[in-house]
């Protein structure tokens, strides 16, 4: 992706060739800050046993993003 503006609750995905971290390859990443570098944004965990998943965070650059539209429900961080 080449820079541009960027919206809190876009989706991204998360090239496998490019990530840097092998773990989020492929992942649909939730955009929550722009940076200058690209962005900062969340991606959502399953849970185990019947129990809700968490989130991971993750900053990705660039080259390492695409985009796909928008998330209809954004997490929110859980105390």
């Amino acid at each position: 992706m080449k820079p541009r503006d960027l919206r809190v609750g876009e989706v991204v995905q998360l090239d496998p060739f490019k990530t840097s971290n092998p773990m989020f390859a492929g992942c649909f990443m939730v955009v929550t800050e722009q940076k200058n570098f690209g962005a900062q944004g969340y991606i959502q965990c399953t849970g185990t046993a019947r129990q809700r998943g968490g989130v991971a965070y993750y900053r990705a650059t660039w080259d390492e993003m695409e985009p796909v539209g928008d998330a209809v429900w954004l997490s929110a961080p859980r105390d």
